[in-house]
């Protein structure tokens, strides 16, 4: 495989660059814990309303299937995990900037939570009759998790 030229790479370096800035892309992932008893994991942020996923951002030239990894330790003490599988790919708009979001499934994992700044509570909830402070969004990929709605390429 030939490397590519410096100019060319250089000219592909600019041309992301202001693409990037007339369409902003924020990345995103999170995770549906399965937990045994067929319940998933819900956090509540202290920064925002409702319960929903634990997940957060994928870094720069980070991977999403470890981004995802990350964040779930960060958030709920994610010991280990057994099956990490994409669920779905999702868009938002968000201000100006467009949000794509990887959402995964982690079968056979294993947390220990513990309040954070960030994280006040967890829960575990059964899927097909979330709780009522889950966040609309939670809701629609809870109903897609269940068969109970089809899978949407919006948040």
């Amino acid at each position: 495989m030939s490397r590519m030229p410096l100019l060319h790479r250089a000219s592909l370096a600019l041309s992301i660059a202001a693409r990037a800035w007339r369409t902003p892309v924020c990345f995103g992932t999170n995770g549906i814990i399965a937990q045994p008893d067929g319940t998933v994991v819900l956090v509540r942020h202290r920064y925002m309303p409702g319960l929903c996923f634990p997940g957060g951002g994928v870094g720069a030239g980070e991977p999403p299937q470890e981004a995802v990894l990350r964040e779930l330790k960060e958030e709920v003490g994610l010991l280990h995990a057994g099956a990490v599988e994409l669920f779905g790919l999702y868009t938002r708009k968000v201000g100006w900037t467009t949000n794509v979001i990887a959402l995964y499934r982690v079968s056979g994992g294993e947390i220990r939570f513990k309040p954070s700044l960030e994280i006040s509570e967890i829960t575990c909830a059964d899927p097909h009759a979330p709780p009522p402070a889950t966040s609309p969004a939670t809701r629609r990929r809870l109903a897609e998790l269940t068969g109970a709605a089809p899978v949407s390429p919006y948040w």
